[in-house]
């Protein structure tokens, strides 16, 4: 669609804020720290590991998303694993090679990786 008016423009951000909340609620997310601290220690890496595990794996229900710094620089590259109903976890200290087991594990079985935990954020619908 040709952007040719202010209208259109206004109309693509509702239509697409609607599907981002939309989205949040019923949906599986990981979510990976890309501030610059996070780029640093590895973040890149990791996701690119998650973009290709779930490709190989013909995963297309995920959103996987980004976010800036939470102030845990010590525990980058931190990748967070969001299902809807249950705790959001955040892994920290994550290598490209502990995103296949993230993966397997957590977002497809639901069996949290407790050796790489550092946080839990209780669901708000649990």
């Amino acid at each position: 669609m040709a952007i040719k008016s202010l209208e259109d423009l206004r109309k693509i951000k509702a239509a697409a804020k609607q599907q981002t909340e939309t989205r949040k609620l019923n949906e599986k997310q990981i979510i990976i720290g890309m501030g610059t601290c996070g780029i640093a220690a590895g973040a890149r890496t990791v996701m690119t590991a998650v973009l290709e595990e779930l490709a190989k794996r013909n995963i297309h229900d995920v959103a996987v998303l980004q976010t800036g710094c939470i102030g845990m620089c010590q525990k980058e590259p931190l990748l967070d694993v969001v299902l809807p109903g249950k705790d959001r976890v955040t892994y920290g200290n994550v290598k490209p090679s502990d995103v296949p087991r993230i993966i397997a594990d957590h977002l497809i079985n639901g069996v949290v990786v407790q050796d790489l935990v550092i946080g839990k954020i209780p669901s708000k619908e649990a």
